[in-house]
């Protein structure tokens, strides 16, 4: 049913595509084995079960019942700003740290809080799908800022500073990347802080999967500068980082003056964060680093497993992988992405996202998130990929017009 009386900027906002993707595998028949659904980022494996016992023990308290502060309970974003700290190992305070119903609502205030309808946002190009959503129905313009496979899908400060104009009023970056599982060099995040320094906008980095690098050094040094408090807006997920996506709760890093700001967008939005898994996280951020480091050298070994699966099938491409996901170039020139992600899950068992879900120009890629599966899981990929025809998109798909994107 078309309705007319809604408001036009949310109508025009794409659906959800993971359901949509999901749907293909109600028509794959078993053949080869259970279905492999790579498509969404999500913990593979539980938290720890103390923790999840203090998330139980706290549910039960009267406490847990009542609103807590706008900006999250006061024993978390102490225990954050002093993890903060160390990660970036520069002082940040309490007064400097929100906590959010995940990730996606802290970016959702952010740009709500940065620009208004009509402005402009600078998006690096694959995106994360939701960013788009949010910005498309706040009305503002999502302007890409095209990322290359030549360059590893990192963006160059020079292309973004041509992009620029009075609409612009934040650059947003995303590290380490979803889709593509690029991390960004520090010395690449400090060219954007000197940009957005220079044009007077907001610089917002979002980092969901920062703790899942494969190194121990910080992941960049914006908060070493003086100048962050002007200009970031630090993202992240406790979601992803202690296996609870379903608690939703995640974490925004910014200046005293702008958080405050923010509060009437969270007031509104949320109240208050949900209180159980806020009142056990604190005990986690203390106790819980040595599963978070086995959780982060595991998910490392299932991006082995992962180029392990691909070696013999050169055709199919990891032109990127990081974190949770592979970016990887599929083998079939003209083919839209989605009519072989659809085709691989139909006939094989094995659902990726196309790169189309993740903007304009990715008809050459699938994004497949292993983080979410086994590593006996990822071995079962050659066979699925063996077993989909080196033909499938003869003259067949070409009739039914797959071939043109």
């Amino acid at each position: 049913m078309a309705y007319s009386n809604l408001n036009q900027n949310l109508v025009d906002t794409g659906t959800p595509p993971i359901p949509e993707a999901a749907n293909w595998l109600s028509a794959y028949d078993g053949r080869l084995g259970p279905a492999l659904n790579l498509s969404q980022a999500v913990p593979g494996d539980p938290p720890p079960s103390e923790f999840l016992e203090r998330i139980a023990f706290a549910a039960r308290s009267a406490d847990a019942t009542r609103y807590g502060d706008i900006f999250g309970d006061e024993g978390l974003r102490t225990a954050y700003a002093a993890e903060c700290s160390k990660v970036y190992q520069a002082p940040i305070g309490f007064e400097e740290v929100a906590i959010t119903a995940g990730c996606n609502q802290a970016f959702f205030v952010s740009v709500m809080a940065v620009a208004a309808a009509g402005d402009a946002v600078l998006l690096p190009s694959p995106w994360y799908f939701n960013h788009k959503m949010t910005l498309d129905m706040l009305g503002i313009e999502a302007r890409p800022l095209p990322l290359h496979a030549e360059t590893g899908f990192v963006p160059a400060v020079a292309d973004a500073a041509a992009l620029l104009d009075a609409k612009v009023k934040a650059i947003v970056l995303v590290t380490p990347n979803n889709p593509t599982g690029a991390v960004y060099p520090s010395e690449v995040i400090a060219s954007f802080l000197d940009l957005a320094q220079d044009r007077g906008i907001h610089l917002i980095v979002d980092e969901t999967y920062r703790d899942f690098r494969i190194d121990d050094a910080a992941p960049d040094g914006l908060f070493k500068d003086p100048r962050w408090r002007e200009t970031v807006v630090s993202l992240y997920s406790f979601s992803k980082s202690f296996a609870i996506p379903g608690h939703r709760l995640g974490a925004m890093t910014a200046s005293e003056p702008l958080l405050k700001e923010i509060g009437k967008v969270l007031d509104c939005l949320q109240i208050c964060p949900a209180r159980p898994a806020q009142m056990a996280l604190p005990w986690a951020l203390e106790n819980l680093s040595n599963w978070r480091l086995e959780t982060r050298a595991e998910i490392a070994k299932r991006a082995e497993a992962f180029r392990d699966a691909l070696a013999s099938f050169p055709a199919w491409q990891i032109d990127q992988i990081g974190a949770y996901f592979a970016y990887v170039r599929h083998p079939y020139p003209g083919v839209k992405a989605s009519a072989v992600a659809e085709r691989l899950a139909k006939e094989c068992g094995l659902l990726a996202l196309p790169g189309s879900y993740f903007g304009p120009g990715q008809d050459r890629h699938l994004r497949l998130a292993f983080a979410n599966v086994g590593r006996s899981t990822i071995e079962q990929i050659p066979d699925r990929l063996a077993a989909f025809p080196q033909t499938a998109f003869g003259n067949e798909f070409e009739r039914k017009d797959y071939r043109h994107g």
